[in-house]
């Protein structure tokens, strides 16, 4: 019996000792895959057509869609913004007794979620829907505490870059569905020159 159990065991360790090296090989490989890359961001250029603003303020506008109006076109932009606010104070009664607080650190937060909406539309025909939505916020200190008009802003400008990202992404499909209105409105004629390089090689294949 004793040499039967020393012979199992023997026979266990290496079993155990190779378990091991599999699962911590399977971990070393799952370990070393690389996150997928962000996608890559565009720089800020009109869109290979242009629109008239239907509704929205011709001066609160993304970048791409502000470089792309025109009064006689077909296309219509329709764009829209809403800001909500959720700011946070520490109460004075603990913040007042905490020392930290006057070495700098944070007594509240100031923050502000915005949301935005795109249509592009040729009559009753809508060629592209786009939202997004972005947070942004800013801590407040007792010897600085930021404006909330600095935060509307940053919120704002983070959310039509967000806006802009999603036209370039799809501008080659946009300029297909303009150039198939053009049927109906030969005036209207999308730009390829103005279609940023990846999206014309998208058009071309």
């Amino acid at each position: 019996m004793i040499a039967i159990g020393a012979a199992m065991r023997t026979s266990f360790a290496p079993a155990l000792i190779m378990a091991v090296a599999i699962g911590t090989a399977g971990c070393a490989i799952q370990q070393a895959t690389p996150p997928p890359a962000p996608p890559a961001i565009a720089p800020a250029h009109p869109l290979p057509f242009t629109g008239r603003l239907l509704a929205g303020d011709p001066n609160a506008l993304p970048p791409a869609v502000a470089m792309s109006l025109a009064k006689d076109s077909p296309v219509t932009f329709i764009y829209r913004e809403e800001l909500s606010h959720d700011d946070y104070h520490e109460p004075l009664a603990f913040t007042a007794l905490d020392p930290v607080t006057y070495i700098g650190a944070p007594v509240g937060d100031i923050g502000v979620t915005a949301f935005a909406s795109l249509a592009i539309t040729d009559g009753d025909r809508v060629l592209g829907d786009y939202t997004a939505k972005v947070r942004v916020s800013k801590s407040c200190t007792i010897y600085n505490e930021p404006t909330h008009k600095e935060v509307e802003e940053a919120a704002r400008a983070a959310v039509r870059e967000k806006i802009d990202q999603k036209l370039y992404r799809d501008e080659a499909r946009l300029a297909y569905e303009v150039a198939a209105a053009n049927s109906e409105h030969p005036q209207q004629v999308p730009d390829a020159s103005r279609i940023a390089p990846d999206a014309r090689t998208d058009l071309a294949q």
